[in-house]
């Protein structure tokens, strides 16, 4: 048995999290932090876990980029016939968790998924790098491929089937989902393990404040 992992900790002692700090609305918390992480120049400080339930009633989880944020909800793209576009299509609801260990913070958020509208879709998608444009097009997202050769092949034949056009279009298989939030919970490392975390949740239209024990 490998017991190496039983030593492997640390102490938090960055921050504190308290009830006088927090906003009205807890989107512009998580704003704050977002923008924190940002001006930390942490690597990949957009990246969040999916949850979604998988058909046999399992949880399943997976990192995408967080690439909007409103009041409205936190927005992602995807392939719509991943296996994350199959959970959502038959249980819209799922959570999301950043996580900043060097900032010694983390944010779970809980809601419903809806579908960006295509012209959302549409103007996102025209954003990003021809090259990711083209893989779009290429991957069966989740599907079982024979190699990765059966992958270069299909990026090699969009990339000549493209190679004319001056800008690519959206796959109608791949596009934009939104989170609604109906609860965050701000988590902040304490010293002894006496972490702080502070639970949001929307009550008819209003969001109530809660502290947990850690």
């Amino acid at each position: 048995m490998d017991d190496s992992l039983r030593d492997v900790r640390r102490d938090f002692s960055m921050d504190t999290l308290d009830e006088a700090s927090l906003p009205v609305d807890p989107f512009d918390l998580l704003l704050n932090w977002k923008n924190h992480a940002a001006a930390s120049n942490l690597p990949d400080y957009n990246a969040m876990s999916l949850a979604t339930i998988d058909a046999d009633g399992f949880p399943t989880s997976r990192i995408v980029l967080l690439r909007e944020a409103s009041q409205d909800g936190l927005c992602f793209y995807t392939n719509y016939h991943s296996s994350k576009g199959h959970d959502l299509a038959r249980n819209p609801k799922a959570s999301l968790l950043f996580f900043w260990p060097s900032l010694e913070r983390q944010i779970r958020v809980r809601g419903v998924i809806e579908k960006l509208s295509a012209a959302q879709s549409d103007s996102y998608f025209a954003s990003r790098p021809r090259d990711s444009q083209i893989g779009a097009w290429s991957s069966p997202q989740s599907e079982i491929v024979a190699s990765r050769g059966f992958l270069d092949d299909n990026f090699a034949r969009y990339a000549e089937k493209f190679k004319s056009e001056q800008s690519i279009p959206r796959p109608p298989h791949w596009g934009g989902y939104r989170l609604a939030p109906a609860t965050y919970e701000f988590w902040q490392g304490r010293p002894s393990r006496m972490h702080d975390r502070l639970r949001a949740t929307l009550v008819s239209g209003v969001w109530r404040w809660d502290r947990l024990a850690p």
